[in-house]
């Protein structure tokens, strides 16, 4: 099986973050969740946003390099929307990486200094008309990949996998899960 490292949202570490990390769990998976957020949730998109701002991205970088720091380096690495971005940090920037799952985001590789490391296979799974998500960066990351997926779902939600949040799609979510688990087979 796999050891993944989950990074959350802008929300921080809710609930929802820890039913996905279950459901991979369920599957024989090992799943790190680590808090870059301190115990801090948010309700609202907006307050949560705030609170990224605060710390800054590369306070959110350097702590979620200091949680994979002491794991195995061949981790695959699973971000939703803000937990994108650490993820792809260190999938791009962390040897060793077996894969990289982006959930509601991603940046253009150049963020991080360099191309995407072809080897590493890529997913990306967005809603189709979300506002929060840079279509071009992820048509260009994922094509980037030797094995580059991206995955476009109906409607405008942005985190649409988290059941506590109305943007929740239960249909695509089920259909994201049934992609993840392929993904995780192949690496």
């Amino acid at each position: 099986m796999t050891e993944i490292l989950l990074f959350h949202s802008a929300l921080g570490l809710r609930p929802g973050v820890h039913a996905f990390a279950d459901r991979l769990r369920g599957d024989g998976h090992t799943v790190h969740v680590p808090d870059f957020y301190d115990g801090r949730t948010f309700d609202d998109l907006t307050e949560g946003i705030a609170y990224r701002d605060q710390l800054g991205f590369d306070e959110i970088g350097r702590r979620a390099t200091a949680h994979a720091q002491p794991l195995p380096a061949d981790l695959v690495y699973l971000g939703f929307s803000l937990g994108a971005g650490p993820a792809q940090l260190l999938a791009q920037t962390r040897p060793g990486a077996r894969g990289a799952i982006l959930m509601h985001g991603a940046l253009p590789s150049a963020t991080f200094g360099a191309p995407w490391p072809a080897p590493v296979p890529l997913a990306v799974h967005t809603s189709v008309d979300d506002p929060w998500v840079d279509d071009e960066a992820a048509r260009s990351l994922a094509a980037e990949a030797a094995v580059g997926d991206l995955h476009r779902y109906p409607g405008a939600g942005h985190l649409f996998t988290d059941p506590d949040l109305p943007d929740y799609d239960e249909a695509a979510t089920t259909l994201a899960v049934g992609r993840i688990r392929e993904f995780l087979a192949r690496v």
